[in-house]
């Protein structure tokens, strides 16, 4: 005789609905990536609201001005909304971008950081190529004080960006300027910048720009050769600092690398 089946495991319905997997407290949603962007952006700078409203309401009085020039205002206006909205999230979006710089400036590697946003056509080392500590290292504590050098290699040439004390900055930065005219030759440039809070500093939020204006002295395959010939030589000769001084951990992007 058959009998009921008494198993105390719920039956599952047909068109039931499926059990919701746990959020990976790594991996923030969409809305929650915008809401932590949006704090640190109004928390860095307050008046980024009002930034964002006035890009919106330019937007729309262009569309407006259109519209009532051609005699189509809710055509106008309705293209104009979206536009508007795209304009509000772009000044969020750089608005962002220096609430971040502003967030690790002063810290040891933040010029790695700030490398870590050059565009295609660039190739950086995310460790200093030259660095010196005074005393003993034990850690990110002890490098608050040190002198580092870095490197990238673009079609302006080799750029070499110097942080920390001025007098053994200008040391190191010098002796790496010689090492890397012997390696490349004349023929390719030799920038040297400096990136600080003090008078003739450049500051964190406008590297990447000031590395731009550069001009444009070689070709993309030179630049090429010249990273991997740089790269070579520099790989016997390690800076003396344990290794990821990039105050945010970033890793270096391969993409880049291969130059995308």
């Amino acid at each position: 005789m058959a009998t009921k089946n008494d198993s105390t495991e719920p039956k599952r319905r047909l068109f039931g609905r499926k059990n919701k997997k746990p959020r990976d407290p790594n991996n923030p949603g969409r809305w929650q990536q915008f809401k932590q962007v949006w704090t640190m952006t109004r928390k860095q700078d307050p008046a980024a609201i009002w930034w964002m409203l006035l890009a919106a309401l330019a937007v729309l009085l262009v569309a407006l001005l259109v519209g009532l020039w051609l005699n189509m205002v809710i055509y106008c206006l309705v293209i104009g909304l979206p536009l508007a909205l795209l304009a509000a999230m772009v000044v969020l979006a750089r608005k962002a971008e220096q609430a971040a710089f502003s967030q690790i400036e002063g810290q040891p590697g933040a010029t790695s950081a700030v490398m870590g946003t050059l565009r295609r056509g660039w190739y950086y080392d995310q460790e200093p190529v030259a660095a010196e500590a005074a005393g003993k290292v034990r850690g990110m504590r002890d490098l608050h004080n040190a002198a580092m050098v870095f490197r990238a290699v673009g079609r302006p040439g080799v750029v070499l960006l110097s942080e920390g004390p001025k007098a053994g900055a200008k040391r190191l930065i010098e002796n790496e300027r010689r090492k890397v005219a012997r390696v490349v030759g004349e023929e390719v440039p030799v920038h040297i910048l400096r990136v600080g809070r003090d008078e003739g500093d450049i500051p964190l939020s406008k590297v990447v720009k000031s590395m731009k204006k550069l001009d444009k002295a070689i070709t993309k395959e030179e630049a090429v050769v010249v990273h991997k010939r740089l790269k070579a030589i520099g790989a016997t000769a390690k800076p003396p600092l344990p290794a990821g001084v990039d105050p945010r951990k970033a890793r270096m992007d391969r993409r880049a690398l291969r130059g995308r």
